[in-house]
C-alpha cells in the first residue's frame, strides 16, 4: 500500500464529497513504475464505488487519465501524484465528478471561449511546492473546454524527457510541444500570457478608503484583517495573495503550529481575509503615491484611487548576485528553490552561494540528492546558525569554500560551471557543477518608492515603531521596512502595528 491509515482515512472523507461517477483510464506496462502505479489506482478505487477502472492506450507509460463516465475530459497524471501533488489529484477526482471549482464566473467564461486546442504539459518534482498552482490551474482549464488538454509528468520518472528539453526548473510547461513558462503561475497568470486579458473589477469612481494596503504578504493580510476588525473601509492590493511565503517549503518558527508549508500558510491566510469586509485588488500594480488632503495611489492602469491611510506591504524578492551568465542561464541550471529544482539534481555536482541560514539550509537539504553540494561564501566564516552550521561539517559531501566571491557563471546552453575570487590569494578558480543555487538574502519590493519616501542604503523603507513613514498617513510593515528581522511572524506582528497605528491617526486626524 502506497497510502498510510491516516491518508486513506482523509481521502475517504474526501472522496465522499464526489458528485457523480468518474473513470481512470490507466496505460501501464511490465516494469516496476507501471505496476505501482496500478497498486495506487486500485487503492485509490478502493476507496469509493464512484471510481471505475480500465486499461487504455495513453501517450506515456505509465500515465493515467481522470474522466468523466461518458467524456474523457482530458486531465492526465503522468506519474503517481503523491508529495505535493496529492492534493493536485484530489481536486482533479472532486471536479470531474461535478464538484464545482473555486473561481470567478468570469474566468469560467473566458475559458469556456477559448477556440484554438491547448495541449499543455507540465513538468513538476513531487517536492516542489510550486507545481501544484500550476498543474490545479490547467487541470481546471482542461475540465472546462474540450479544447484544451493537461498533462502532469513527473520529472524524476520521465528523466529522459527532462534531459532532452534541458529542463532544470520546475514547473516548467510546454504548450503544443513548444517551451510555454517556467516557475509558479496563477490561472490569471496563464491567460494573461495566452493573451486573454483578465476581466478586471472597474475601479474608477470607487470612493475612497479609509485604510488601502499594498501588498499580500503575511504584513500586509495582517495589516488588512486588523483594520476591517476595526469597521474600517479597508482596501488590500496584491498582484497575488501569500507574498514570498508561497516560495517558502517547510516552516517551523511560526508559534502554535509545529510544522506547515508556505502554501498551506497561504491559503489559510488568504481564507482568513476573505473572511472579512476587505475590497482585494488583484493583478494590479501601483506605479506611485502622491499625497494631498488624501493619499492618491495611482496603478500602472492610469487608474487613481484615494484613501485616508495607506499601509505598504510589498515585502522582498530573491536577491541576484548580479554576475554574467546568471540571468542567461536561469532556470538552465541557476535557481533560486532548492526544494523545487533539487530533485532535477539527483546525483551531480551543485552549488550552492551564500553562508548565511538560507544557503546552509539548502545544502543540506541538496545533500540527500545530489553527488556533491559545494557551498560557497564570500567571508571567511559562515554566518548561519550554529546548530545548521555543524549539521554542514558533518556531512561527507558538503564542501565548504569559505572567502569565494562568484564572479561568473559559465554555461553553454546549460549551467556547467562557474567561476570565483579567492579573496586569500586573489586567484581566479574555476570549478564544475551541474547546479547552481543562489542565497544571499532578499532585496525589497521598494523601487517604485525612490521619489516618495526615505529609504535607507539597502532599498528598505525607514519606518518608527509605529510603522510611520516620513509622510503623515503613509505606515509601512514587513520585510519592505527597516525592521532587522525578516520573519513571518515579525511580518504579521508589524502589519497589525501599522493598522492599528493607522486607525489612531484616523482618530486624530
Amino acid at each position: 500500500m502506497l497510502l498510510d491509515n491516516d491518508v486513506r482515512e482523509k481521502l475517504s472523507q474526501y472522496l465522499q464529497l464526489m458528485e457523480k461517477d468518474i473513470l481512470i483510464k490507466v496505460n501501464d506496462a511490465d516494469n516496476p513504475p507501471s505496476t505501482q502505479m496500478s497498486d495506487f489506482i486500485k487503492e485509490l478505487a478502493g476507496l469509493s464505488a464512484k471510481i471505475h477502472v480500465e486499461t487504455a492506450s495513453l501517450p506515456r507509460v505509465p500515465s493515467f487519465s481522470i474522466n468523466k463516465v461518458n467524456q474523457d475530459v482530458g486531465i492526465y497524471f503522468a506519474g503517481i501524484p503523491l508529495g505535493h501533488e496529492f492534493t493536485s489529484l484530489i481536486l482533479a477526482l472532486l471536479q470531474v465528478s461535478g464538484y464545482p471549482p473555486k473561481i470567478d464566473e468570469a474566468l469560467i467564461e473566458q475559458i469556456k471561449n477559448i477556440k484554438v486546442p491547448l495541449h499543455f504539459e507540465t513538468y513538476v518534482s513531487l517536492t516542489c511546492h510550486n507545481c501544484p498552482e500550476v498543474v490545479q490551474a490547467l487541470n481546471i482549464m482542461s475540465l472546462l473546454n474540450p479544447n484544451i488538454t493537461h498533462t502532469m509528468i513527473d520529472g524524476a520518472l520521465f528523466k529522459e524527457e527532462i534531459d532532452s528539453k534541458n529542463i532544470l526548473a520546475v514547473p516548467s510547461v510546454y504548450l503544443n510541444g513548444k517551451p510555454f513558462s517556467s516557475g509558479r503561475m496563477e490561472l490569471e497568470e496563464i491567460l494573461l500570457k495566452l493573451d486573454i486579458k483578465p476581466i478586471l473589477p472597474k475601479l474608477d469612481g470607487k470612493e475612497p478608503y479609509d485604510v488601502f494596503v499594498i501588498g499580500g504578504g503575511p504584513a500586509g493580510t495582517s495589516a488588512a484583517i486588523y483594520a476591517a476588525r476595526k469597521g474600517l473601509r479597508t482596501a488590500l492590493l496584491a498582484e497575488e495573495l501569500g507574498g514570498q511565503i508561497n516560495n517558502t517549503f517547510g516552516i517551523e518558527n511560526f508559534i502554535s503550529i509545529k510544522y506547515t508549508e508556505g502554501p498551506t500558510l497561504a491559503a489559510n491566510i488568504e481564507e482568513h481575509l476573505r473572511s472579512y469586509a476587505v475590497d482585494v485588488i488583484k493583478m494590479q500594480k501601483v506605479k506611485t503615491l502622491r499625497k494631498d488632503s488624501m493619499v492618491e495611489i495611482v496603478l500602472e492602469t492610469g487608474t487613481i484611487l484615494h484613501s485616508k491611510t495607506v499601509i505598504i506591504a510589498t515585502g522582498a524578492r530573491w536577491r541576484n548576485i548580479n554576475v554574467p551568465g546568471e540571468a542567461e542561464y536561469k532556470n538552465k541550471g541557476v535557481a533560486y528553490c532548492p526544494h523545487c529544482d533539487g530533485p532535477l539534481f539527483k546525483g551531480k555536482t551543485v552549488a550552492v552561494i551564500g553562508g548565511g541560514n538560507s544557503g546552509v539550509e539548502a545544502a543540506l537539504d541538496l545533500a540527500g540528492l545530489a553527488k556533491q553540494v559545494i557551498l560557497l561564501q564570500n567571508f571567511n566564516k559562515l554566518n548561519a546558525d550554529e546548530i545548521l552550521q555543524k549539521r554542514v561539517y558533518s556531512k561527507e559531501n558538503i564542501k565548504v569554500i569559505t572567502n569565494a566571491k562568484t564572479t561568473e557563471i559559465l554555461g553553454n546552453e546549460k549551467v556547467h560551471g562557474l567561476t570565483y575570487l579567492d579573496s586569500l590569494t586573489g586567484n581566479d578558480v574555476t570549478i564544475d557543477v551541474d547546479g547552481i543555487f543562489i542565497q544571499i538574502g532578499l532585496l525589497p519590493n521598494t523601487e517604485w518608492l525612490k521619489n516618495t519616501l526615505s529609504l535607507n542604503s539597502f532599498g528598505e523603507i525607514i519606518v518608527d515603531k509605529y510603522g510611520k513613514t516620513n509622510i503623515p498617513g503613509v505606515f509601512a510593515a514587513g520585510d519592505c521596512t527597516d525592521c532587522p528581522y525578516k520573519q513571518i511572524i515579525i511580518s504579521m506582528g508589524a502589519g497589525a502595528n501599522a493598522a492599528l497605528s493607522a486607525f489612531d491617526y484616523l482618530l486624530r486626524n
